[in-house]
């Protein structure tokens, strides 16, 4: 199975060269064009990220640290910056390498084997799910809008993953509850209700958006 391989640059021209020169050296290439669509694109669990810092709106030094305490596979930085200070930034924030513009692309494709080789050699990636700027770490159950933790119950938690992982569709309150609590719980789906409501609350507060949607009638589903 190839390596996947998320180039992050707001510079068409540049990804169009890197995504084709990648995929003929046998790897999956996925381009993202900002921070926001990177984050939404975590869900491909790239085995290596390249990075660009200049980046319109949030810079890759500062996605490298929302993303880094879920992502633990290599990041490279792309930059024209070139001061020891920028290195050490870089590397503060959870990058691995920088790869200073204008490259060689025979340089650039013997970072990405070389970070691999030492990336598949201690390999152990948690599994993520994102979704508008929240990031899910299942693996230990925690849930994160930019660098900020969410604070969440147990029940809570598992309703969010069951509805976030099955995106866009409608669940009734019978249906969540029996995914959550198991089919042999004693006990009333009417508790799913209180439980959407603390949800949205805490999504909100921290977010300012709605990720919950009530489809009256039908049940609620998880706004993609």
């Amino acid at each position: 199975m190839a390596y996947k391989i998320l180039i992050v640059d707001d510079e068409k021209m540049l990804t169009e060269l890197l995504s084709s020169h990648l995929q003929d050296c046998g790897y999956e290439t996925f381009v993202a064009e900002d921070a926001e669509q990177a984050i939404s694109m975590l869900n491909i669990y790239p085995d290596l990220i390249l990075l660009d810092i200049n980046m319109p709106e949030m810079d890759g030094l500062e996605l490298c640290k929302i993303i880094r305490n879920n992502v633990t596979s290599p990041i490279l930085f792309l930059t024209a910056r070139i001061t020891e200070q920028d290195k050490v930034n870089g590397l503060q924030v959870g990058g691995d390498d920088y790869i200073t513009k204008p490259f060689s692309l025979q340089e650039l494709t013997a970072r990405v084997a070389a970070h691999l080789r030492r990336d598949e050699r201690s390999k152990c990636t948690p599994k993520i799910v994102s979704s508008q700027g929240l990031i899910v770490n299942l693996a230990e159950r925690k849930i994160f809008y930019g660098e900020a933790e969410l604070n969440l119950s147990n029940r809570e938690f598992d309703i969010v993953e069951f509805l976030m992982s099955n995106a866009n569709q409608i669940f009734d309150k019978e249906r969540i509850y029996e995914a959550v609590w198991g089919f042999n719980a004693e006990g009333d789906s009417n508790v799913i209700k209180e439980h959407i409501r603390k949800i949205r609350n805490k999504l909100t507060e921290a977010t300012g958006k709605e990720y919950i949607e009530t489809v009256w009638g039908m049940g609620y589903r998880w706004k993609k």
